[in-house]
């Protein structure tokens, strides 16, 4: 872990430097992974020799070489030796599909628990919370590989307490009596609610509104992610998705996050006014999907993200499927500063994910 990683991962908060500020620290810590990766990951240095003359340093964000995100289906690619790997992630696809594989060695890994740590207790604060998992026990299996999904669920629940699930492994149908139990315990509590965005649709919300059923969580607050093609299917926007959640579950405090497998801790959370927010960890660029040059401000584009947590591969500069938009650097209304963006979807070519992918922008 760098030093200036360290020094950024010590600060209370994650969002504390402006956008020039950023930039600078950024630039030095990103070419000094691209050096560090080039040397260790044959792949990636075939990678830079074929496509950037096999340059490792460069003068600003824009330059940094990117790699698409779907090379981690194709090729194994990690810059460390295998004997120093503790935990490999795989991203959730449909049947067929094959998985990324994220390898982490310990560095790595305690780099995400600490970035993530950061970046929830900014919204959560420092005590853990009585916490509802939307989801069933049987998710999370195994010591050392995890779906996108089970690594989600054992992420967040570091910031938890009483950990509850609120479906049932055999049938996904809602644990009425789990949950009734749960808000029985907490009743004059905050509470944490998570969940994958579709699983809380269709499995929770749905089935509340079909049972009839009205409940009230109280002082609580929800995160939750992925999803939402499924929900664009449907045509419910955040807006309703919102709305019918405070209405038949009684949910205060909501709040999506934006975020893959591949790079995992560099999560980027919705604010109080709606907009996603890079940490001082990481930053995102757009650009034009046909071109790949990088799209003004407002201007959609192909999101490209940018983290200095991976160490044990080269996931530091990862150009996504994902469609979005650059609404301004500083100056959200949260009072957070740093680059805000807003997500559209998936490009319209891309491959669909499962549980942690956002929803397809139709052609």
């Amino acid at each position: 872990m760098s030093a200036e990683l360290t020094a950024a991962l010590v600060r209370e908060d994650p969002y504390a430097e402006d956008c020039a500020e950023k930039a600078t620290r950024l630039l030095a810590e990103m070419n000094a992974l691209t050096s560090f990766h080039a040397e260790r990951c044959l792949p990636y240095l075939r990678i830079l020799s074929a496509a950037f003359h096999a340059k490792t340093q460069f003068d600003c964000l824009a330059d940094l070489p990117f790699i698409p995100v779907r090379l981690f289906k194709e090729l194994e690619l990690r810059s460390q030796p295998q004997e120093l790997i503790v935990k490999t992630l795989t991203s959730s696809g449909t049947t067929g599909q094959r998985p990324s594989r994220i390898f982490l060695d310990k560095s790595t890994a305690s780099a995400q628990v600490h970035a993530l740590v950061r970046i929830v207790r900014s919204f959560l604060g420092i005590k853990r919370l009585p916490m509802l998992i939307l989801d069933h026990p049987g998710v999370v299996k195994g010591q050392n590989t995890f779906s996108a999904r089970g690594a989600g669920i054992l992420g967040f629940s570091q910031f938890g307490a009483d950990h509850t699930y609120a479906l049932l492994s055999d049938t996904l149908h809602p644990d009425w009596e789990a949950i009734g139990s749960f808000l029985d315990r907490h009743r004059r509590e905050r509470i944490l609610l998570f969940g994958f965005t579709f699983i809380l649709w269709q499995h929770l919300l749905l089935v509340a509104e079909q049972d009839g059923r009205k409940l009230d969580f109280g002082d609580s607050i929800l995160i939750h992610g992925g999803g939402w093609k499924k929900l664009e299917e449907s045509k419910v926007s955040n807006t309703e998705f919102k709305q019918r959640l405070r209405h038949t579950l009684g949910i205060r405090s909501i709040h999506n996050y934006y975020g893959m497998v591949e790079q995992t801790g560099s999560i980027f959370m919705e604010c109080e006014e709606g907009y996603f927010h890079p940490s001082d960890y990481s930053e995102v660029i757009v650009r034009d999907p046909r071109s790949l040059e990088v799209r003004t401000m407002g201007a959609p584009g192909l999101i490209e993200s940018m983290s200095t947590i991976p160490m044990s591969y080269p996931g530091h500069v990862l150009l996504t499927e994902d469609l979005g938009i650059i609404q301004g650097p500083d100056g959200c209304r949260c009072g957070r500063r740093g680059t805000f963006f807003t997500v559209l979807g998936r490009l319209p070519t891309a491959e669909l994910r499962g549980c942690s992918d956002t929803y397809q922008v139709p052609s």
